[in-house]
């Protein structure tokens, strides 16, 4: 299988098209390591080339993608190591691996990182999720080559999967009391003026809707916190770029919730059949007193009847207040640390797993 370990930028047209095959028919799909996204990621908070693409390719054909970089530390301590690069808008660090050629791919991964580790001590996957083909892929590798793998953390969020109907589903997650209650802030609400919800998955009046959200967001706490997309200059360039490409595309659904026409609270989620990606909310504070985020999140459910979506990740943090109390499913996310390169390397990773696991309570 062909290796190549190259910067970003330098992809020609037929390369292009062969990742956006490769997203189409991946094991686990990942709209975040999709060209539409990793690339203005890359452009937007890498501009000194620091992350490479690894990619393994089989008689001309893409068979899998992965951005990598070498970290000079682990958390707070100085440990050198190879890492998927993720960033604080990147949900989900699984690679784009072709269906059915996930052993291949982390056997050749790994055999790249032993062969040229550089001063790495290991290999670290963040946001991996583990009820997957890929995950179990990687385990079964490891195992079969005898090589310490070590989960350091795992956690589980909030996830829409179910054949239920949307209001069967409702009826079923929330009790008839809370139930009740959104039926009177939704009353209340309508009397201030016209709800309504607009749900868009083209790409008509898409940088006006990116433009609305971003304001809406800046209004509300982390604009005063200065977390807000729109007050990182790199941050809004990927969003309004990432966004404006995945409708296009048609891999974007844009869901408001408007009074007289001014969205109260809005929602942006990825489509990457067959699953679909919360990636962003925002929802004016003026109206808290109405829950317009919880009042737009009824409406997502929705996204129960699309045929071509079997489940939506929430991209929330664990036990988040509001999303875990509606949605029933939940999606295991892990933090995977493996052994790479000789004997010596191995060791050093093994007192280094140990410690940490020990740490944790896991050893």
């Amino acid at each position: 299988m062909a290796q190549t370990w190259q910067d970003w930028s330098a992809h020609d047209p037929l390369a292009a098209r062969h990742w956006d095959h490769l997203a189409q028919f991946a094991s686990t799909p990942n709209p975040f390591f999709e060209r539409w996204f990793l690339q203005p990621a890359l452009e937007a908070l890498d501009p000194h080339h620091r992350v490479k693409l690894v990619r393994f390719e089989r008689a001309g054909e893409l068979i899998g993608l992965l951005p990598v970089e070498r970290a000079r530390r682990y958390s707070r301590w100085p440990l050198p190591h190879l890492a998927s690069w993720l960033h604080p808008n990147c949900f989900l660090g699984a690679p784009l691996v072709q269906y059915g050629e996930e052993a291949a791919f982390w056997q050749a991964l790994l055999a790249r990182a032993d062969a040229k580790p550089g001063a790495a001590l290991f290999l670290h996957l963040a946001a991996m999720p583990l009820d997957t083909r890929l995950a179990d892929a990687l385990f079964a590798t490891c195992a079969a080559q005898r090589r310490r793998i070590a989960l350091v953390r795992r956690e589980e969020r909030a996830m829409l999967a179910s054949t239920m109907a949307p209001v069967d589903y409702l009826a079923h997650a929330l009790p008839g009391k809370k139930r009740k209650e959104l039926r009177r802030q939704q009353a209340r609400l309508a009397e201030l003026g016209t709800v309504a919800t607009v749900r868009q998955d083209d790409a008509q009046g898409i940088h006006e809707w990116i433009n609305a959200f971003l304001s809406l967001e800046a209004r509300g706490w982390k604009g005063r916190e200065g977390s807000a997309l729109a007050a990182v200059p790199g941050t809004a360039v990927l969003f309004r770029g990432a966004l404006a490409e995945a409708a296009a595309r048609g891999k974007l659904e844009r869901l408001s919730l408007t009074l007289d026409g001014r969205p109260i609270a809005m929602l942006a989620s990825f489509l990457s059949a067959p699953g679909a990606f919360s990636f962003k909310t925002a929802f004016d504070e003026d109206f808290a007193r109405f829950s317009p985020g919880v009042l737009l999140q009824l409406e997502n459910l929705a996204m129960l009847d699309r045929k071509t979506i079997d489940w939506t990740d929430s991209c929330a943090a664990t036990d988040h207040p509001m999303i875990d109390s509606l949605w029933e499913q939940r999606r295991p996310i892990g933090r995977l640390s493996v052994a790479i390169g000789g004997f010596a390397r191995r060791a050093v990773f093994g007192k280094l797993a140990d410690i940490e696991l020990g740490r944790l309570g896991k050893a």
